[in-house]
Order: structure tokens, then C-alpha cells, then sequence
């Protein structure tokens, strides 16, 4: 038998290195901003072309490397953060595998300029496919500057496999986000195809929070600050009144790194109960600080899977930091008695027991039984007897009848004839399709009587259908109806928000939405389509940007769309609706394509047949 087992070549090895640690060219960026940030980079450039595929460029003013050191640095495993294994249990830095600036070798053009602080001359280095092409001195500024060209040039397949530039320039905006706010004293600049995205100065956490958010959100945090032998906990929590149903701003930081962590989640979360609606999310953004021997980042590649020695003691001081807070600040209703000046209320005793007192049970008291001239006293079993003295007798003849009765229903026939009500009896009746009658049961459903039984309609979901069908008809641009507004609404939009929004205004345009583009992130909405009345604009953009946020433009973004706005706008539950409204909602339900499911496949009607109803009795 020959031998099978061969020893894969160094490149095919780092492209497979690669797919672990280089998923995205959001990966690309934090490996090489978390570099910046070990080299004591205090100002750092992001540059991207066509949303990473073509160019992304890190320029910082870091310590920079020799020309050994550049060249070294793309070797698989060569690292300047550790040198043996005990130094993963004491980590400073954000790296320490010496694997990403290899494996992002093998699948790009790298060009890489960089000069050591206090060097006369740095160095040029050029690398294709983990090849080195050339290496030359070469006269730059102290620090870093890398240009990683043509991402996945050579694995056509990893590169297909990326989304359209909107949903990779979002991922890169969220992966930048995590990294400017652990990161807050430093300074970041980041462009995109010419055009500047961010400019961030250092400052406080709030500040780089409100930099990156908007100020809107300033009125939305409260401060936490908590200091134990275990873990110091600083950051901001949000107020209820301000937690999203989805996409939620919610950071973990530790140690300057960030972390998923779904166990503290849930330590802040359980604060909230009954202070915010079951499917909302509260704002958090945590910085724990704990000695780096009481915890392993070496978990996943991507170090952001954190695994901690004090879990569950963390988790207490977590959940009572945020309780406290919360409390401190009065977002927790509480009763506050001024007893200053108030009348004096007389105290009253009640004498002490040892035991409880006892309840005397009478086990012959037959609750069956008649007896009279016993209000309000004792029951005496004999009494009963005394006042029907052959009860047991009467209660067999009543068993017999009742039986008897149920024979008799039973020979009868059960068809529609025998049980349906006479047209003139009836209190909803159809004549031409149209609705003559119609109730409302519990706020929630619609009934009315059809030829085959009772109809019953879930009201919103109904409602959603028809808002959804009529926003898809204008998916080609026809039948497009708008209202205009009477005072224009401004909405203000952070980086990310307004990079998948100008994706989407054309598609809002043909749901009947006019906006034009002020300054920044600023937009005005003049006009928007029929029967939002009651709805607020702003927050239902908002909801549509987070719904088509990492989705391909090219997959069915209109249909999000009209969804979100149909869900948005759709009638409520709980909601009261006058005769005429329930007989148009009616009349517009029966002319949906699909009158039984809404778009996300939840039943809108059922029909209780007569069969059904007589099979109850």
C-alpha cells in the first residue's frame, strides 16, 4: 500500500490558515488597527476602495519595524507579543498568534512601507500570494503604512462568495465601531472611495459614544461605576425607555479587548425585567478590567470569545452594579414616604401566636345539600337530611333525564339544514360580497358569519397583508402613491445608518417616500406613502435600515422593506375599530392574492364550520 499522507505546501497551508482568521475584509481591518494599536500608534488611517475588495490601506504612527522585522513579520507564527507559552496567561496585547499578517499574505497583494521610530530610512516590501517580490529602503514616516490590494484574488471562491459593497462596507463600519470605542483616546480617520466617514479626536468613552452614535444618544446612558478586588466595571448602560427590539448597542469590553460574552448578557438583561418590553434589548457599553492571569482569549481565532476564572462571582457583581445603578438614578419606580408634617396614624397590635390558628373542617359537610336557617352559622349535616330527605333518590332521576335527553339529540340529523339559521335571523349576512355586518372579540379578531360558518380574522396580521400587497405593487415603479407632509421631518442618521440608507432611498422612493439629502447624515422626509398617519416616520425608517442592514441589495431588499413598513403601520392590537373600519379591512383582505398567510407565512383566517360548532355540543 503506498503512503497517502503528504505535508501540505506553505501555501495552501496559509490559505487554509486564512479562511480562519480572514473571513471579511472587516477582518482585515481590526487585525491590522489591533496591530497599530500594540506598536503605541496614537493616530491611526483607514483607506478603502469598492468596500475593501480593491484597497484597504492602514497608515499609523506607531514604533514601526526594521527591515528584519518586515520581512519576519510575515512568516506563519512569528510574533513579537509572546515568546512561551506561560505568556498567554499574562496578555498586554491585542495579538498574539503571529498568524494574521500570514494569512493575509496569502490571499492578497500586499505593499508595506514602514520606518522605525528614530530610523533615517524604513523600507519597502512587496508580497503576492505569500511570495515576497521585492524588499527595498525606502523614505517614510515612523510607523506602519499597509496596502493590502485585490482581497481573495486568488481564491475566486472565497471572493464570490462576498456581498455586495454596501453589506461589506457595513460590516467594516460595525468592526471599526468596536475597535474606535475600547480605543477611545486615540485618533482614527476613516474614508471610503474619497469620501471621509469618520474623524475622531480622543477623548472620554461618552465622547467617542456620541461620535459615533449621534447626540441624541447622550440623553440615553447612565453612568456605572464599580471597583472590587475581583473586576473594575466602568461604561454606561441605557435607560429602558431607550432599548430597540433589534440591533441594540450593546459592548463588552476587557482589558482594551472586545468580547462576546453571552452569559454576562444575560446578567444585564435580567436587570430589566418588567422595566422593558419582553422583545427589546437594552444599550450597554462595559469595560471590565481583571488581572490577565484570570482569563483565556486564546479560544477562537478571532480573540473574541473570552473564557474567565470568575464567571459566576463577575456575574453577581455584573447584575448588582446594573441593578444599583439603575436604582440610584430612579429609573426603578419607587415609593418615597415624606413623613415630615403628615398626621399621626394610631398603631395598632395584633396579639402574637406561637402557632397558627386552627380551622375547624367538617368532613360530612356535603356542599350539595340543601339547608336553610344556616346563614352566616355553623353547618349541621343533619339539618340536610332533615330538609331533603331523599336527595340521593332525586339526583338519579336527574342523571336518567339528562341521559335520556342526550339519546334523543343524538338520533337527530346534523346537517346544514337542520341547524342553519334562517337569512332573515341572522345578524351579519353578505349580499354581493360586501361586508353587511361585522363584530370585534378581545380587540384582536374580526367575526362574521359566512354561507359555511364563522369567520375569524387576526386583525393586524390582516392589516400587514394589505399594506404589504400594496407596497409591492409599486415595486416597479407603477401606482406609486405618496402624501406629502405638512412640516418636513429632519432625521439624523449615524455613519453606518446612512451608508445602507443611500443604498435604499431609491427603493423608499417607490414605497412613496420623498427624502432629499441634507448636510452630514442629515435627511429631510417631505413626503411618505398613505396610512402612516398614526405612525412615527422616523422611527420607522430607523426599523427599515435595521431590517435591510447585512443584507444583499440584489436579494429581495424591496420586500424587506414593504414589510417592515406594513408591520410598522399595520393596526395594532388592542386597537378598537369602528364599523366601517372593520368592513374595509374586510373588503380589502378578500381581494389579497393570498387571503390565509401573511408574507412571513402566519396564518391571517380561520373558518369555524358548522360541522366543527355542532361537534362541540
Amino acid at each position: 500500500m503506498s503512503d497517502v499522507i503528504k505535508l501540505l505546501p506553505d501555501s495552501v497551508a496559509n490559505q487554509i490558515a486564512a479562511g480562519e482568521v480572514i473571513q471579511r475584509p472587516a477582518s482585515v481591518i481590526k487585525e491590522l488597527v489591533e496591530n497599530a494599536v500594540d506598536a503605541q500608534a496614537t493616530s491611526i488611517q483607514i483607506i478603502l476602495k469598492d468596500a475593501g475588495r480593491t484597497l484597504i490601506q492602514v497608515i499609523d504612527n506607531g514604533v514601526g519595524m526594521s527591515d528584519t522585522d518586515a520581512r519576519l513579520a510575515f512568516e506563519r507564527h512569528s510574533t513579537s507579543k509572546i515568546r512561551q507559552a506561560d505568556d498567554l496567561f499574562s496578555l498586554q496585547t491585542m495579538g498574539f498568534r503571529g498568524e494574521a499578517l500570514a494569512s493575509i499574505a496569502a490571499i492578497s497583494h500586499i505593499e508595506l512601507r514602514t520606518c522605525a521610530r528614530g530610523a533615517q530610512l524604513g523600507t519597502k516590501l512587496l508580497i503576492n500570494a505569500s511570495h515576497c517580490e521585492s524588499q527595498e529602503p525606502d523614505v517614510c514616516p515612523a510607523g506602519c503604512n499597509f496596502m493590502i490590494k485585490d482581497l481573495f484574488f486568488n481564491v475566486p471562491a472565497r471572493r464570490k462568495f462576498l456581498k455586495s459593497n454596501q453589506v461589506e462596507l457595513s460590516n467594516i463600519i460595525k468592526e471599526f465601531e468596536k475597535l474606535a470605542l475600547v480605543n477611545y483616546n486615540l485618533n482614527f480617520t476613516v474614508t471610503h472611495n474619497g469620501n471621509l466617514l469618520y474623524k475622531l479626536t480622543g477623548g472620554t468613552l461618552k465622547q467617542r459614544i456620541i461620535a459615533l452614535f449621534g447626540h441624541n444618544v447622550d440623553q440615553q446612558l447612565i453612568p456605572l461605576n464599580v471597583d472590587t478586588s475581583l473586576v473594575k466595571i466602568s461604561g454606561f448602560i441605557g435607560k429602558p425607555e431607550s432599548a430597540r427590539k433589534r440591533n441594540a448597542m450593546q459592548y463588552f469590553f476587557v482589558n482594551g479587548r472586545y468580547m462576546r460574552h453571552p452569559y454576562f448578557h444575560k446578567a444585564v438583561l435580567s436587570c430589566y425585567n418588567e422595566l422593558i418590553p419582553d422583545d427589546s434589548q437594552p444599550k450597554y457599553f462595559l469595560v471590565l478590567d481583571v488581572d490577565p492571569e484570570t482569563i483565556d482569549v486564546n479560544i477562537h481565532p478571532t480573540k473574541t470569545e473570552i473564557k474567565f476564572e470568575n464567571e459566576l462571582p463577575i456575574w453577581q457583581i455584573i447584575s448588582a452594579a446594573v441593578k444599583e445603578t439603575l436604582g440610584r438614578f430612579s429609573v426603578v419606580p419607587s415609593i418615597d414616604f415624606d413623613k415630615e408634617g403628615a398626621p399621626e396614624i394610631p398603631s395598632f397590635s395584633i396579639p402574637h401566636t406561637s402557632k397558627a390558628p386552627e380551622i375547624a373542617i367538617d368532613k360530612n359537610y356535603n356542599p350539595f345539600k340543601h339547608h336553610s336557617g344556616t346563614h352566616g352559622g355553623g353547618c349541621n349535616p343533619s339539618s340536610h337530611h332533615e330538609s331533603l330527605p331523599n336527595w340521593e333518590e332525586l339526583y338519579k332521576n336527574f342523571e336518567k333525564s339528562k341521559q335520556e335527553g342526550l339519546d334523543e339529540l343524538s338520533e337527530l340529523p346534523l346537517t346544514h339544514e337542520t341547524h342553519e339559521t334562517p337569512a332573515a335571523e341572522k345578524k351579519v349576512v353578505q349580499v354581493d360580497n360586501e361586508v353587511q355586518g361585522v363584530m370585534q372579540f378581545a380587540n384582536r379578531y374580526l367575526l362574521t358569519i359566512t354561507q359555511d360558518g364563522m369567520l375569524i380574522l387576526d386583525q393586524h396580521r390582516a392589516h400587514l397583508a394589505v399594506l404589504y400587497e400594496r407596497l409591492m405593487r409599486q415595486i416597479d415603479g407603477m401606482d406609486v402613491v405618496s402624501q406629502r407632509v405638512l412640516f418636513p421631518e429632519i432625521m439624523h442618521l449615524s455613519v453606518a445608518q446612512n451608508v445602507v440608507f443611500e443604498e435604499i432611498e431609491p427603493e423608499l422612493e417607490k414605497a412613496g417616500f420623498a427624502l432629499s439629502r441634507l448636510s452630514g447624515g442629515d435627511w429631510s422626509i417631505n413626503s411618505v406613502p398613505p396610512g402612516l398617519d398614526n405612525v412615527d416616520i422616523i422611527e420607522l425608517l430607523n426599523e427599515v435600515i435595521t431590517s435591510v442592514s447585512g443584507v444583499n441589495l440584489k436579494d429581495k431588499v424591496f420586500e424587506k422593506i414593504a414589510l417592515t413598513i406594513a408591520s410598522k403601520a399595520a393596526i395594532s392590537y388592542g386597537r378598537q375599530l369602528n364599523e366601517q373600519e372593520m368592513k374595509t379591512l374586510i373588503s380589502d383582505w378578500r381581494n389579497l392574492s393570498n387571503t390565509k398567510y401573511t408574507p412571513t407565512g402566519k396564518l391571517i383566517a380561520n373558518l369555524l364550520t358548522i360541522d366543527q360548532v355542532t361537534k362541540m355540543f
